[in-house]
């Protein structure tokens, strides 16, 4: 060690972070301020009209389930086979809609409700019809039973986004997937 030179570590500082020579990082000020206590973290937590506006969307997917499993059991006529494999098709989307939304919900410790006498109370869906049903019937009724379900998560989806964005994308896939159910549905009847 020659006499007269101090014996310091050059340092450098790179992206807010002191670094010595040797590469061995030393936290800045600006850093280390950035980090947050527990108790500061909340994550998002949604508001009553959040999960009133799922609760909707919940009771009619559930309801457009059960409605297009009385459909398939009940269709008679032309085209019975291809409609009864769509209304399978259309059945296994709302179940699987139905549970995203339910386990949003939960993701937020909300509480879905999906039981039968509150989805038949709360449902925007029109009651369906017993007995057989011809297909051409079928047809009609259940586009407009997608069409009733639709349009709740159109009512609803505003606010839902103002508050989730990525609730909203949800919402989209569903209005999609329905749209096209709908659609390939509806186009049995279709004459041109």
């Amino acid at each position: 060690m020659r006499v007269g030179i101090p014996s310091v570590t050059p340092r450098y500082t790179y992206r807010n972070v002191e670094v010595q020579e040797r590469g061995v990082p030393t936290m800045s000020a600006a850093v280390r301020n950035q980090r947050r206590e527990a108790d500061e973290i909340t994550g998002f937590v949604p508001s009553a009209e959040f999960f009133d506006n799922l609760q909707k969307v919940l009771v009619d997917l559930i309801e457009l389930h059960l409605q297009g499993k009385q459909a398939h059991w009940n269709v008679v006529g032309t085209n019975f086979r291809d409609l009864h494999l769509q209304l399978d098709e259309l059945v296994d989307f709302a179940r699987e809609g139905s549970d995203t939304i339910a386990e949003r919900m939960r993701a937020f410790y909300g509480t879905p409700d999906g039981r039968s006498d509150t989805v038949a109370a709360t449902t925007s869906l029109p009651q369906f019809p017993p007995f057989e049903q011809s297909s051409s019937e079928v047809v009609d009724l259940i586009t407009t039973r997608i069409q009733a379900a639709v349009d709740t998560m159109r009512v609803v989806h505003d606010a839902v986004d103002s508050e989730d964005p990525t609730t909203a994308d949800i919402l989209h896939q569903l209005i999609d997937g329905l749209e096209k159910h709908a659609w390939l549905i509806s186009s049995e009847n279709r004459k041109v």
